[in-house]
């Protein structure tokens, strides 16, 4: 399915739980379902508590904890409301509105996935202030999640210039055409140009002369810029420019975000990059930009 079918019920949806990083997610969603002009869904899900009655005393939860529980659910999603509010103005705001849910938090945003353009998640949640790693949430999303999945940091967003490019992390297969056209979306929508990067890791080739790494990029490149040619006729505002590199597919993603403002990765491909599997490259990429990331996880 195309990124650009507006028919999806659900829109954008946010998952939030009150957190720094949810409160950033919510701003940057609201920003970019105004760009794209789609509803947002602002959700929180409720985890049920009655696998803990085992662990109370009595065996029953009292109602007052359970009410609790539903009061900052409740609270979660006004003050994601009230950032809504406060960020946007006129006649551009799309329509939003607000589902408490009850179950397993990935699960749940995972049926939400079926008829929503994008998720959108912090990097960790409430419960996780002090995780290195990328939260259960985030991580559960970019493997199971039937849409792409945007992870929003708390920090980075604002920091970038409006004028800096999208980059897109890119194998050149075929299989990484969703990706690309994410990019290019992108791009296009805040009026910016593309770098695409790939990454050979492949082989060692520390030892080669310039002229025999000019050679080899020449070689790589041409079908990936055929690839990307292709977009940019689609996009004809849109400029696109390719790097190739050696090095660690995570670690070059990271160095070359700083001058970025949204980072796009795909699910499939060569295993995302030559000799690596996506999980890890994608994982380690969300989990250390400092701006948005969107991984395209396919339908």
């Amino acid at each position: 399915m195309s990124v650009a079918d507006s028919d999806l019920p659900h829109g954008i949806v946010v998952g939030v739980d009150g957190s720094s990083w949810s409160r950033a997610a919510v701003r940057w969603a609201m920003a970019e379902a105004t760009l794209r002009g789609v509803d947002l869904t602002i959700a929180h899900v409720v985890t049920p508590l009655s696998a803990s009655t085992l662990l109370w005393p009595g065996g029953r939860i009292p109602e007052e904890v359970l009410e609790v529980q539903d009061n900052d659910a409740r609270t979660a999603i006004a003050d994601a409301i009230k950032i809504v509010q406060e960020d946007v103005t006129g006649t551009s705001r799309p329509q939003v509105r607000s589902e408490m849910l009850y179950g397993g938090v990935v699960p749940s945003l995972t049926g939400f996935s079926r008829s929503a353009e994008l998720i959108v998640v912090g990097p960790r949640g409430r419960n996780e202030q002090h995780r290195r790693l990328l939260g259960s949430v985030a991580s559960g999303l970019l493997h199971h999640a039937r849409c792409p999945v945007a992870i929003v940091h708390a920090t980075g967003a604002a920091r970038v210039s409006g004028r800096s490019p999208v980059l897109l992390g890119t194998d050149g297969s075929p299989a990484s055409e969703f990706a690309t056209e994410i990019a290019f979306r992108e791009a296009a929508l805040r009026g910016v140009d593309v770098v695409a990067l790939h990454v050979l890791v492949d082989a060692d080739m520390s030892g080669l002369f310039a002229a025999e790494w000019s050679a080899l990029q020449a070689v790589v490149q041409k079908p990936i810029a055929e690839r990307l040619g292709a977009w940019e006729e689609r996009y004809p505002e849109t400029s696109v420019n390719l790097e190739i590199e050696f090095d660690r597919p995570a670690d070059a993603l990271i160095a070359a975000s700083e001058g970025a403002q949204l980072v796009v990765l795909g699910s499939r491909g060569r295993g995302g990059f030559t000799g690596m599997l996506l999980g890890s490259v994608s994982s380690a990429v969300a989990q250390e930009v400092r701006v948005p990331i969107i991984v395209a996880r396919p339908r």
